[in-house]
């Protein structure tokens, strides 16, 4: 069985330090130009995935089916100073897949 992930976010970019990083990024060039995050967590983000099955009962060949499948990233969370907002970069399979503001800092 294959599967294909997509996601639907915009691609976006995080600045630290003068540098930026982003989607397709690896962790280590992200802890070089940003540091250690302040909050590290496991989340499991729900992507609609294509899948092809194969029965041996059904003629005409496999057959394809969409599903919701959880899939298991981890978000890393960055302060970028009072008042702006948090940063939150979701990593999957040892890079980047995503980078979005989070709540605004207080």
């Amino acid at each position: 069985m294959a599967f294909l992930v997509t996601s639907v976010e915009a691609s976006q970019s995080m600045s630290c330090n003068g540098w930026l990083v982003g989607e397709g990024d690896s962790p280590v060039l992200l802890l070089q130009k940003c540091g250690e995050p302040i909050y590290r967590q496991s989340v499991c983000v729900p992507m609609l995935q294509l899948g092809w099955v194969v029965t041996p009962y059904r003629g005409g060949g496999p057959a394809a089916i969409l599903a919701n499948q959880c899939v298991p990233m981890e978000e890393w969370t960055y302060d970028r100073g009072q008042g702006a907002f948090f940063g939150i970069v979701r990593i999957y399979n040892g890079t980047i897949e995503s980078v979005r503001d989070g709540d605004r800092n207080r």
